[in-house]
């Protein structure tokens, strides 16, 4: 079975910038859209940004002008680079692929395991 694997998460002061990277491992056929949620203590997970296969790009409004989403085909790759980062930003970043592992094979939704950004004053 194909996974995530993340990596890029750590501590960082406010003002401050991150970047994270997910790479998709595996035998996969082909990658509709990847992208970060995230989820803070207390909180229902929610959508960061997304990109499609064919490079469209979705972004919630708390993160517009500061995230950027971009992915490396070749290497199957999803990156999400955060600048000027808010205490609010602090939480664990989910990766999110969804994939199919052969021609005709269903839309499969696939987690990677988390990465922890906290954001201090």
């Amino acid at each position: 079975q194909a996974q995530l694997v993340e990596s890029g998460g750590g501590l960082v002061q406010a003002g401050g910038s991150l970047r994270l990277s997910c790479a998709a491992s595996g035998s996969i056929f082909s990658i509709n859209v990847m992208g970060w949620y995230r989820q803070g203590s207390g909180k229902e997970r929610e959508l960061v940004a997304t990109i499609t296969s064919g490079g469209s790009i979705n972004y919630a409004d708390s993160v517009k002008g500061r995230f950027t989403i971009s992915k490396d085909n070749a290497k199957n790759t999803v990156y999400l680079q955060m600048n000027a980062l808010k205490l609010e930003d602090t939480a664990v970043y989910y990766c999110h692929a969804n994939w199919r592992y052969y021609s005709g094979d269903y839309l499969r939704d696939v987690w990677g395991q988390g990465t922890l950004v906290t954001v201090s004053s």
